[in-house]
């Protein structure tokens, strides 16, 4: 059935994976005359709850400090069931039970469970990433971390090695693989692959390369897909900024050569385009416009094979990795607006008070011709959203950018309703592929799905339309390889240079610097001493 589990490690992830749970959750069909493209198997596990019906629940861990699940309970009402009762053969005196304050559920949430129309949701209202949850998840999927409380100023989780700590000392007691993940593993038929979601600029960076060391040795030809979570760092003060980018660095050296494909994201420093209006304070609303990204890019990983029109994460990531070791891909979006493409001028005016213009950009629609039109790099489309971390500060004085960017390989998705033209032949494309390659041209590869993205009442309003009841949207999104990732990974090897300790410095420098080399090698050789 071609499963995917997904890891979810730390508060900002869970923000992102209920976006994308609410949103795998809308796809389901309840009408014979109704068939979903997706294939729910894909994504869900069939089960039996406590009063013997069937059940469908996520593929999912879900990792968090105590504190971190608000309201959520790891036993809901699909697994109600009596809690084995304990004996006092131990102790024979008499027990003091401490219970901590519950916390409480947010309207939406008991709206949900009263099966009433839900309030509409606001930043303010969003407490937790379980205040807008609309899934059930098996009691399995949920792990609670009580060595740390979430937003502790006392024990803040924010060291890189607190979180390999961490991961260290419970994977000894209690050999997580095989505690947490090994049963869903053994769930599935043909396993198509591992997505994991977590922050890279704090203990969970730790915490994941830790994991990622385990995964490798149990499950060492899987396909892992890595979206590593980065904050935005300009307006933060200059010591913070220094730890989450020396965090950063340490997560990029060890995590990256474990992955199939790793996706960095944030939310851009750079304006958006006039259609997106957000609070940048708000993880609700940032984690629902990375969703929005991230699910449309990832959707054709889990249609239904009949349509021909599935691509699952391994082919995904052969476009991507050309050479074998450039694994770093740039997320891009572009939201079609009144069913035009790169045409609206319309001024708005964002949250912070300033005007914004949205770009003209060429989408997917108008770049979609095959053979001798493919022959340039132009072929591949621009995109209105660049989620790729750039950093701003100090690690970017001096430096300039210079040179062409070159493209080695990027995988275009479109979804909407309207009408495509283009058909895919995989006999083409495998020519396609081979003549691209020998004439050293960017391997592409461009689908498109007639399944727009659906706009749930969970779902933050971050997109402005003229019709403000408009339920779904037509998406282009993009990930592309390219020399610009050199830029970066050079950035942050200037940090490692100056904040890291003597003694981890030289290692992890050279890392970085053999990382780098990935992405410059026959490209970017006469711009070297820009990095100088």
């Amino acid at each position: 059935m071609h499963e995917v589990i997904t890891l979810q490690l730390g508060q900002k992830s869970n923000y992102l994976a209920t976006h994308f749970w609410n949103t795998q959750e809308s796809y389901f069909t309840y009408s014979t005359n109704e068939e979903s493209l997706v294939d729910h198997d894909i994504h869900f596990r069939p089960g039996i709850g406590a009063d013997g019906n069937e059940t469908f629940t996520p593929r999912t861990l879900i990792y968090d400090l105590k504190g971190g699940f608000g309201s959520l309970r790891k036993i809901n009402a699909l697994y109600q069931i009596d809690e084995p009762v304990v004996t006092d053969g131990l102790w024979n005196g008499p027990a003091v039970v401490q219970r901590q304050t519950a916390i409480q559920q947010s309207s939406y949430q008991q709206s949900l469970e009263g099966g009433l129309e839900p309030p509409k949701l606001t930043s303010e209202s969003v407490r937790y990433w379980s205040d807008f949850n609309r899934v059930y998840y098996h009691p399995r999927s949920i792990v609670q971390l009580n060595e740390y409380e979430l937003n502790s100023s006392l024990m803040p989780f924010e060291n890189w090695e607190a979180g390999e700590e961490l991961f260290s000392s419970l994977d000894k007691e209690h050999d997580l693989l095989d505690r947490d993940l090994r049963p869903f593993a053994e769930e599935a038929d043909h396993m198509q692959g591992i997505q994991i979601m977590g922050s890279i600029d704090d203990a969970w960076g730790g915490f994941a390369a830790r994991y990622m060391d385990r995964l490798r040795d149990e499950y060492g030809k899987t396909t892992v897909w890595f979206w590593g979570l980065e904050d935005n760092i300009k307006e933060i003060p200059r010591e913070k900024r220094f730890l989450k980018l020396s965090n950063t660095a340490k997560s990029i050296s060890e995590i990256i050569p474990q992955t199939s494909i790793f996706i960095p994201m944030t939310l851009p420093s750079t304006r958006l385009p006039g259609y997106v209006k957000l609070d940048a304070n708000s993880f609700w609303e940032v984690s629902g416009l990375l969703s929005s990204a991230m699910e449309s890019m990832t959707l054709p990983s889990r249609l239904k094979p009949q349509n021909g029109m599935r691509q699952t994460l391994d082919q995904l990531a052969s476009t991507l990795n050309v050479n074998g070791n450039q694994n770093i891909a740039k997320l891009r979006m572009t939201v079609q607006q009144n069913s035009e493409v790169g045409t609206n001028e319309n001024i708005h005016t964002g949250r912070n008070g300033h005007s914004q213009a949205t770009d003209t950009r060429i989408t997917l629609a108008a770049t979609s011709s095959r053979g001798e039109d493919m022959a340039e790099e132009s072929d591949t489309a621009n995109f209105d959203i660049d989620f790729f971390p750039t950093e701003t500060g100090e690690q970017n004085r001096g430096r300039q950018k210079s040179g062409k960017v070159h493209v080695f390989g990027q995988v275009e998705n479109y979804r909407g309703d309207e009408e495509c033209d283009e058909e895919n032949d995989r006999n083409d494309e495998f020519r396609e592929r081979t003549r691209r390659i020998a004439a050293s041209l960017p391997l592409l590869s461009k689908t498109y799905t007639p399944l727009s993205f659906p706009i749930l009442d969970s779902f933050p309003r971050i997109f402005t339309q003229e019709d403000e009841n408009i339920t779904n949207l037509s998406i282009s999104t993009s990930l592309s390889t390219d020399t610009s990732v050199a830029l970066r990974i050079k950035s942050l090897q200037q940090i490692v240079n100056r904040a890291i300790r003597m003694d981890e410095r030289e290692a992890l420098s050279n890392s970085l610097g053999e990382i780098a080399e990935s992405y410059e090698e026959g490209w970017d050789s006469d711009t070297d001493d820009d990095y100088d």
